[in-house]
């Protein structure tokens, strides 16, 4: 449905609650049981671990969307496989939708990946080290 997005405005008339602020190391810490009642794939056990590692996991975590991230791995894993119908393709890009996966989703949801200031400060102080060495140079 075409429309405006949710602003990010907490303060605004009728605005939701703020943006949820999600780290962008991702979620820590060994991905949930698989939820699924057919056991998963070894590819399904690998696309799984991946997804948990994820910014939005640690979202997904205290929504409880742990069958719906377990219905897109193995959706995904289905799409990948030669000759599969192209309706799973449309399928695919609906739950990533729906699980903040792509900028458009993230933005309706309201979800923002805090920027990684220890990194910063990591690559600052190393640029800074590299010009101090280059003046340390006497050019005459």
């Amino acid at each position: 449905m075409p429309g405006r997005y949710p602003s990010m405005d907490p303060v605004r008339r009728n605005a939701r609650v703020g943006p949820l602020m999600l780290p962008a190391k991702g979620r820590t810490g060994a991905p949930p049981a698989w939820p699924l009642p057919r056991a998963a794939s070894a590819v399904e056990k690998k696309v799984w671990a991946k997804a948990w590692a994820t910014p939005q996991a640690v979202a997904w975590e205290n929504l409880g969307w742990i069958a719906a991230v377990g219905r897109y791995c193995r959706l995904m894993v289905e799409a990948d496989q030669p000759g599969a119908a192209s309706s799973l393709l449309g399928e695919l890009r609906q739950l990533e939708d729906r699980l903040g996966l792509t900028p458009v989703a993230m933005r309706r949801l309201l979800w923002v990946i805090a920027p990684d200031e220890v990194a910063a400060k990591r690559d600052e102080s190393k640029a800074q080290s590299a010009r101090q060495r280059l003046r340390a140079v006497d050019s005459a």
